[in-house]
């Protein structure tokens, strides 16, 4: 860690200068024109990347004298590794491209300019206006996460708890964005190596100036305009690929294989020049602020998913016939060992809502569906903690005795350790026909930490590993919520499914399920009847039409049968107490019916 002493004049901060020479001059002439000497200016690292003169920028930065924190490029130039450590889905087009730029920086920096690379300190504090700053280059766990605008503010507020600041400023991800969450801040000043995929040739960085008021600073998103044609020339001079010189003239970004959602729909959107008014104070209100604020996530509008016939513009809303009984859930209790913060049924070890089912009551609806010729292949076990249910081995030995595949979603954490011996067993006697998808939700411990709470991850990932081991035929269940794009998200899992020895392809949709954000309090839109063909898919890829859930309420005379697992607790989508009577049409009115199956394509069964 690097201390810069406390500072009471504006702050100048810049990312990603990236091998662009040009641009790298106007910053430091810019710095110069407004009276900001070397010891106020910082940089969030990689300072070597796509440009054509790693020699000549790394020489500049530093006879500058600037402040540097060590980017993922400098930390793998320095150890002379194979590739950028860009987080980079493996053979994306950014994958591809960096190889190129990475070879190019490697073959023209020497001994003295890596050695300087590797001594770069991975944090830096500053000190403006009595806040304490923490610079980093991608996350304060992981030099190398992409965090964006539309990162979720729990994440951010999570790493902002790890510094012990008052404040984050990060790199990596290459698009500028202030907020402000309960009156801590989180900063990227964007790239100045290249464009922020905003459809102009601008560069952005920042300027922090303190504010009349103690622990208050006035915080700048300021283009800057350069020679982007000769930082062209000198890539195409340089042999480099063709597509990042274009992109220094058109301001769009060859490749948009990192971006999640909300910055992907922002591509060729100009941005302008804004400002943010940062006081941290015990009478400043804990609010929310963003800059660009286009980036502020919607609520959901007033007057949605009420009326299950007519959305709230009037029209008809979607509604999904039932077409065949392929998947059978059991939900077994909301009883669950852990509390998770962003669970979608809200299960605790006291959430006894949903009660224990038993297993002579599942049995009656296995009988249902032999009785019937039901075309059901397999039966799904959810929760809560599935084994939190002593009748849940019983219940699988039942499903599987009678011919279903079952499939059991479990956190892999001590109570299904307990059924170790059951288990095994069960595996001797139907082998494959049993899957145990594991929840694993991020894949660093500490954003699944996050979601699951301390200590949760060291037992998740043993209870994987032993069930690898002992040949179970296994998936993973991840999360979409740390605001990376998937590729960024699988290619994350790839390596923890390598460094643990658990033989899954990362790239596979049903060996890893990744699922999206299921926030009912975020706008989205409502699906009609014309969406199907507007959006280019059938109602019948939506799991209501080839599955129910059977779940046991607190103080029922018995189980009854709903349309989806993801809607437990709402009585509209309450269908009876036998499945023929459950075999109905279904109106996709839950924002998770867009979100989730619509949208996001999702499926609980795969």
């Amino acid at each position: 860690m690097s201390i810069v002493s406390s500072i009471d004049a504006p702050l100048l901060v810049f990312g990603g200068p990236y091998s662009n020479l040009e641009s790298t001059r106007a910053v430091l002439a810019e710095a110069r024109r407004r009276g900001i000497p070397p010891d106020r200016i910082v940089c969030t690292g990689d300072v070597v990347a796509y440009g054509g003169d790693p020699r000549g920028c790394v020489e500049l930065v530093r006879a500058a004298g600037v402040r540097v924190v060590m980017g993922n490029c400098e930390e793998q130039l320095a150890a002379r590794a194979d590739d950028c450590g860009c987080g980079y889905a493996p053979d994306t087009a950014c994958d591809r491209l960096a190889r190129s730029w990475y070879a190019h920086a490697s073959n023209e920096l020497d001994d003295e300019a890596r050695a300087w690379m590797g001594a770069l300190p991975r944090r830096l504090d500053v000190e403006i206006a009595g806040l304490k700053l923490t610079v980093v280059h991608g996350s304060p766990g992981s030099i190398n996460r992409f965090v964006f605008a539309s990162t979720p503010a729990r994440v951010k507020a999570r790493d902002i708890d790890e510094t012990g600041a008052d404040g984050v400023i990060g790199g990596h991800c290459g698009l500028p964005f202030s907020q402000i969450i309960d009156g801590r801040l989180w900063h990227n000043p964007g790239a100045i190596g290249m464009p922020a995929n905003d459809g102009t040739p601008r560069v952005w960085f920042s300027v922090f100036t303190p504010g009349a008021r103690a622990r208050t600073v006035t915080i700048e998103h300021l283009a800057l305009d350069y020679d982007h044609e000769g930082a062209a020339r000198a890539m195409r001079a340089n042999g480099l690929p063709e597509d990042y010189a274009t992109a220094l003239e058109t301001g769009l970004w060859p490749s948009c294989d990192v971006l999640p959602p909300a910055e992907l729909k922002q591509t060729g959107k100009p941005l302008q020049p804004g400002r943010v008014e940062w006081r941290r104070a015990a009478n400043a209100p804990e609010a929310t602020t963003f800059w660009p604020s286009d980036s502020v996530p919607a609520p959901l509008a007033p007057g949605k998913f009420v009326d299950p016939e007519r959305t709230a513009s009037g029209e008809a809303r979607a509604q999904v016939a039932f077409e065949k009984l392929e998947t059978l859930w059991i939900n077994t209790g909301t009883l669950c060992n852990l509390a998770c913060s962003g669970c979608y049924i809200e299960s605790t070890p006291r959430n006894d809502r949903l009660a224990c089912i038993s297993a002579a009551e599942v049995a009656v609806y296995f009988d249902e569906i032999q009785r019937d010729g039901l075309p059901t292949t397999q039966i799904g076990f959810t929760g809560g903690e599935p084994f939190m249910n002593r009748d849940l081995p019983r219940m699988l030995d039942d499903a599987l005795s009678r011919g279903f595949h079952a499939l059991v979603l479990t956190n892999a954490m001590k109570p299904m350790r307990r059924y170790a011996a059951e288990l095994l067993e069960l595996r001797e006697a139907h082998g494959d026909r049993l899957t145990l998808r594991v929840s694993i939700d991020h894949y660093t411990r500490e954003l699944h930490e996050l979601e699951r709470g301390r200590r949760s991850w060291k037992p998740a990932i043993e209870g994987l590993a032993w069930l690898a081991r002992n040949g179970f035929r296994i998936d993973v269940a991840g999360r979409l919520y740390s605001g990376e794009a998937e590729g960024v998200v699988r290619a994350g899992y790839g390596r923890l499914f390598e460094d643990i020895g658990v033989g899954l392809d990362a790239n596979d949709p049903v060996s890893l399920v990744l699922f999206p954000e299921m926030d009912a309090r975020a706008d989205v839109p409502e699906i009609t009847g014309r969406c199907w063909d507007i959006l280019g898919k059938s109602p019948r890829d939506v799991m209501c039409a080839s599955s129910r859930m059977v779940v046991k309420r607190k103080g029922a005379a018995g189980p009854a049968v709903l349309a989806c697992t993801l809607i437990a607790y709402d009585e509209a989508f309450e269908l009876g107490a036998t499945l023929a009577g459950a075999a109905r049409p279904v109106a996709l009115n839950h924002p998770h019916c867009a979100k989730f199956c619509v949208l996001g394509g999702a499926a609980c069964s795969r």
